[in-house]
């Protein structure tokens, strides 16, 4: 139902744009286009990479590896994996709820997703370019640092 009204909303507010202004809109659409095409084969990379591994792992071995039974050693399996992985926001959202419905555990889903989205190790060397080695590396600890204080949370409050 949400998806619909959503859907709607942005039906209807198009329209408004396009009676306000044919040419920006027309504009915002083509711009909306390239950034979709620029998207789209890296989200079918991750897509294809993330079914291969659920057609390759039971949903048994993604809960020893990244269920709530595997504890403190899946919680740093998943942000140590998401530290070293690079991937667009909403498709470590979507791939989260793919390993969630594969028995994944919250406090390690949580892991992934905040270090997938904070920590960068793959992109180290160009952030310090523009922030400096020291500042780059400290970010980057106290951010993997802080995917286990939302991994605690998240497995405490989902539990």
């Amino acid at each position: 139902m949400t998806t619909i009204i959503l859907y709607s909303m942005a039906a209807v507010l198009l329209l408004l744009s396009y009676l306000k202004d044919k040419e920006k809109t027309k504009l915002a659409l083509k711009k909306g286009w390239k950034s979709f095409e620029a998207v789209m084969p890296q989200f079918l990379g991750i897509i294809f990479v993330v079914g291969m591994m659920l057609a390759e792992l039971s949903p048994e071995t993604i809960s020893k590896i990244a269920g709530s039974e595997s504890g403190v050693f899946g919680v740093l399996i998943s942000a140590v994996a998401g530290s070293i992985t690079i991937m667009p926001t909403f498709v470590a959202f979507s791939t989260a709820n793919i390993i969630l419905q594969n028995k994944g555990g919250y406090a390690q889903v949580a892991a992934l997703v905040s270090a997938l989205t904070l920590v960068g190790l793959v992109t180290l060397p160009m952030e310090s370019k523009y922030i400096g080695k020291k500042a780059a590396v400290l970010r980057n600890f106290l951010a993997f640092l802080f995917s286990f204080v939302v991994a605690f949370i998240m497995g405490e409050v989902m539990v």
